[in-house]
């Protein structure tokens, strides 16, 4: 009968010490689920800020071009030309 207690006293410590672990991996997969929601807003923040960043070197790069620099001439032009036709465009619309 001593036997029969001691088995069931050794089960009872397994399980509480699973259950323990259980519980420690709960807390540390909720704290990475966390830490990963975190880096994912962080890593939209940058995506956002390259966007924008990017943008505003296009428009350095046109307004560097239109004010007499040689270099992305054709790309200034087409910018123009591109432009010119949507006014056109417009134009056109209003006219009918």
């Amino acid at each position: 009968m001593s036997e029969l207690v001691e088995i069931v006293d050794s089960l009872e410590n397994k399980i509480s010490k699973l259950l323990h672990k259980l519980e420690l991996l709960n807390q540390t997969n909720r704290k990475l689920e966390h830490e990963l929601i975190a880096i994912r807003n962080d890593q939209n923040s940058v995506r956002n800020s390259v966007v924008e960043w990017e943008e505003k070197y296009n428009s350095l790069k046109l307004a560097n071009s239109m004010l007499g620099s040689n270099t992305n001439k054709t790309e200034a032009k087409l910018k123009i030309n591109t432009l010119i036709r949507e006014l056109d465009q417009c134009i056109a619309q209003l006219a009918e």
